[in-house]
Parts: structure tokens; sequence; C-alpha cells
């Protein structure tokens, strides 16, 4: 295997992980940011109004996002292991 099919995987595996994650990781940032400036404006400082919306946020998306994100990766996992041959 030469070095140029090796970044060729590697830079494959970082955007399909990149996109596997995006969903989740947006909606935690994003419901983050909506708390922290719902609690600056309000001066509520309470742990858990930071964790719960987040934790129900992030289980709403996997929900619905998750199918899409499993076919994702078996997609990318069949390729890359049909492609076995192709490297060596």
């Amino acid at each position: 295997m030469s070095s140029d099919v090796a970044i060729q995987l590697f830079s494959q595996l970082m955007w399909a992980a990149a996109s596997i994650a995006a969903p989740v990781l947006l909606t935690a940032l994003l419901v983050g940011l909506f708390v922290s400036v719902f609690q600056a404006v309000t001066q509520i400082q309470e742990m858990s109004l930071t964790f719960i919306p987040k934790l129900l946020a992030t289980g709403v998306v996997l929900i619905t996002v998750g199918p899409w994100m499993l076919k994702r990766l078996v997609d990318y996992s069949a390729a890359l292991i049909a492609g076995i041959p192709r490297y060596f």
C-alpha cells in the first residue's frame, strides 16, 4: 500500500466520521448556546438546566437521524472492505 492510498483512505475516514457525528454535535452545540443565553438573561445558574435539554435534544436527533447515520457507516465499511484487494 502506497502512502497516497493511505492518505486517501484516511481522508475518506475523516469525512465519513465528520458527517456522521455532525448532526449530534451541532445539535448539542446549538442547544447549549441557547441554554447559555437563557441562563445569562435570567441569571439562573442551575447545572441540570444545561444537561437535561442537551440530553433530550441529542436523544431526539439520534432517534431521527440514527438510521441515516448507521446506513452511512455501513456503506463506508462495506466499500472499505470491498476495496481491500485494490489496496495491495
